[in-house]
């Protein structure tokens, strides 16, 4: 805990010089006076009638004076979702993850995941009753059915849910804020598909079997089925007679999808509303605290008229503590601003933060608007009180000072640089007193005593502390203020000579005023001075990009100077790199997963094949939105990652199996026509499941996109890329992975009619 601002007390004991020269006592004397006479000392024990007397000895203490059917199979599918809800709180409470927005929102995103698998299980255990024509009242039939039938599913439906896990590891790599910020989420929907693909091969067919009974019907009794399958039908069988068409619109939209994303800005963080405002104006480096604390009062009175305001709070300098890197020139206001309906019409907060900055502007004054917890998370991970900021590094101030303002004046033509800030790091006033060493030993006084003098006399040395209670209370001996206001004063200080004579410090030093840095930053060895500055209107990235480009061409900088951007820039890259790291090799991982499952190289890469189709539909949505790429957006795009491959394993497991059971049917007879029909059989098979799954990840992301509420700027941007993913891989699904699958097939089948056995593989 840190203290800020206020006032404390302390015992203050003001000493007139010329009473000291009157009874010719040195300054020294009054400090040694004070500390001795508030010492306590020990003088060990006394025993006495078998008890130890503590002994003490010390000064009278202050006392202080008080204190104060349809609906069966919907319970089949719907009975796992809570419980694996519930069995990812309990995983968290044991991970020790805390219930916010970050680890909820990773349970909403997996909610179409989780009935996914409960799903694929009850639609194809109720497929087997339907066509095996098990009568339900014989619950052992229904039994060895049900056990058959997940027993088709079980395995791709394990390594599906393992390749969705394996996919979330780029953000368990994460480090940093964004680890820390994004690990939760991770945390949650790991937890989540752990709980639902273990109720999906254990839970989900006990309950088949408990609750599948009655008359069992077909997928065309459903007249909404019925719709389905009239519009999806022409469409698939379109698509396998004219495939090369249909792949060359599937890549159309993929290039489109590819071209798009060029034209997307990127940034870290899609920047959070936190409801509040950051107001930090600076100011000269020379200015007093008393000054300061005058502008920030205005400042804060001109603010406050504003009708969204609710209060303003401001600091001014720093707090009692190691770690405010604040300067001393800076005030910190936090503007808590009243509920968004109580704003006038159509004011936003860009809209304010404009108008506000043109009520408190004053000129030498620096105005940089964000927000709290940002602004907090910002300075303590970079080092840089705004969004972005260019460090420049070198070996002298004054040429870094010089070459921050030309960068500062570069930054400005920049389309979307505000708050433009170089640091000042020089023009600090100050008054050096520089011993004279000849004329101090002629006097026979030392260089220490004459510091000792100046840090007690001018400066403020607490040379002691008052108990009084549980209370503390620092004492300090000082020149009253009249005798130490000005350069004169200060030079009729007195310093005791050994003799006791009293000289006055003007003869034993120079005193002179002089400027100097406020404050001196370093950094890799190196001086930094830093030029902040926000983002407004385009990307970070975009704008860095063009900064970069810009900057080189108009400032050059002497030999062994460098520059480097710093902010949110820095994390942006920093999440990049580790992405790009991560990325590669569990996509590796997965493929050989997918081998693992196939047993074919082809067939696993047909299956990875769903995962950029899967992706043009986010990247849609995300310009039709105007999102930029981020960390949330990357994210977003990673669990649409494990959901497409998924999904399209899921299909080509129902496309095999229905080409099986058609060679079953036909035999020797079995022909390219046989295997269409099959084609088209197992796709009308996987609609209603695929169907099923897509609106319930719809249906559990479209409340994060309604919502206006504090969180919904970074949640927003990280359902994107599933919504809209989620729309594009159901037609990638049920479209595209159909017409790859036949004409893989049929290579395979023309390939094995060629040999003389004429055996089918």
């Amino acid at each position: 805990m840190a203290s800020v601002g206020g006032e404390v007390q302390q015992y203050q004991i003001d000493v007139d010089p010329n009473r000291l020269r009157t009874y010719g006592l040195p300054l020294s004397r009054v400090m040694d006076a004070v500390m001795r006479s508030n010492e306590m000392v020990g003088g060990n024990v006394l025993e006495s009638n078998g008890s130890w007397w503590r002994r003490r000895c010390g000064p009278l203490r202050r006392e202080p004076s008080g204190d104060r059917a349809r609906p069966r199979i919907d319970s089949v599918v719907t009975v796992p979702l809570p419980l694996a809800v519930l069995n990812s709180f309990l995983i968290l409470y044991y991970l020790n993850v805390t219930s916010n927005i970050m680890s909820l929102a990773g349970i909403a995103i997996a909610i179409g995941v989780l009935v996914d698998a409960g799903i694929v299980v009850t639609e194809n255990a109720f497929r087997h009753l339907e066509q095996s024509g098990t009568d339900t009242r014989d619950r052992r039939a229904v039994w060895q059915t049900v056990l058959t039938s997940t027993k088709l599913v079980g395995r791709p439906i394990f390594f599906s849910m393992a390749i969705i896990l394996l996919a979330f590891i780029p953000v368990f790599a994460l480090t940093g804020q964004e680890g820390k910020l994004f690990h939760p989420l991770a945390f949650a929907k790991t937890a989540a598909m752990a709980g639902a693909t273990a109720m999906a091969v254990s839970l989900v067919p006990v309950l088949c079997t408990l609750l599948l009974r009655g008359k069992v019907h077909r997928e065309e009794d459903s007249p909404v089925m019925r719709a389905l399958q009239w519009m999806y039908q022409p469409v698939l069988r379109w698509a396998l007679r004219h495939r090369a068409i249909t792949l060359a619109l599937a890549l159309t939209l993929f290039g489109g999808a590819f071209f798009l994303a060029t034209r997307i800005g990127n940034e870290f963080m899609p920047p959070l509303n936190e409801g509040d405002l950051m107001f930090m104006p600076i100011a000269d480096p020379s200015i007093a605290l008393s000054e300061n604390t005058k502008i920030a009062v205005r400042q804060d009175a001109l603010i406050e008229k504003f009708p969204e305001v609710a209060s303003v709070v401001a600091k001014v300098a720093r707090a009692d503590t190691a770690t405010d890197p604040a300067a001393l020139n800076m005030t910190e206001t936090i503007v808590h601003l009243k509920p968004r309906g109580q704003w006038r019409p159509g004011m936003t907060v860009e809209k304010l933060k404009s108008e506000m900055d043109r009520a408190v502007a004053i000129p030498g004054v620096a105005n940089i608007w964000t927000m709290p917890i940002i602004n907090r998370i910002d300075m303590l991970s970079t080092g840089i009180r705004s969004e972005l900021g260019v460090k420049l590094f070198g070996a002298d101030l004054k040429t870094l000072e010089q070459k921050a303002r030309e960068i500062a004046e570069v930054l400005r033509q920049i389309p979307g640089a505000r708050d433009v800030y170089p640091e000042q790091v020089t023009g600090a006033l100050y008054t050096d007193i520089k011993i004279d060493r000849e004329a101090a030993a002629r006097y026979g006084i030392s260089v220490a005593d004459i510091q000792d003098v100046v840090e007690a006399a001018i400066g403020e040395k607490n040379l002691t502390t008052t108990i009084e209670g549980r209370k503390r209370f620092p004492v300090r001996v000082r020149y009253a203020p009249q005798y130490r206001n000005d350069v004169h004063g200060l030079g009729n200080i007195l310093v005791a000579a050994p003799d006791g004579a009293q000289i006055s410090l003007n003869r034993l030093a120079a005193i002179q005023p002089s400027s100097g840095p406020a404050m001196i930053s370093s950094e890799n060895g190196l001086l930094v001075v830093a030029v902040l500055l926000n983002v407004r209107n385009r990307d970070i990235g975009g704008f860095v990009v063009e900064a970069k480009r810009v900057i080189p061409q108009k400032v050059s900088l002497p030999a062994g100077y460098y520059l480097g951007w710093s902010g949110q820039y820095e994390n942006q890259e920093h999440a990049r790199k580790r992405l790009e790291l991560v990325s590669p090799i569990v996509l590796v991982v997965i493929y050989v997963l997918l081998f693992l499952t196939y047993r074919s190289f082809v067939e696993a890469a047909h299956v990875l094949l769903a995962v950029p189709f899967a992706l043009t539909g986010g990247v849609y949505l995300l310009y039709l939105l105007g999102y930029n790429f981020s960390v949330a957006v990357w994210v977003g795009f990673i669990a649409l990652f494990g959901t497409a491959v998924q999904t399209g394993m899921v299909m080509v497991i129902y496309l095999e199996e229905a080409v099986a059971r058609k060679q079953r049917e036909q035999g020797a007879a079995f022909s390219v026509l046989h295997l269409r029909e099959a084609v088209v059989d197992g796709a009308l098979l996987r609609l209603r499941p695929k169907v099923m799954t897509v609106s319930t990840i719809i249906a559990g992301l479209l409340p994060f996109m309604w919502s206006q509420r504090v969180g919904a700027e970074v949640i927003k941007p990280l359902a994107t890329p599933v919504l809209g993913g989620m729309v594009s891989s159901l037609l990638h699904v049920l479209i595209v992975t159909p017409v790859i699958f036949l004409w893989l097939k049929e290579r395979e089948l023309r390939k094995a009619t060629t040999k003389p056995q004429g055996e089918l593989k």
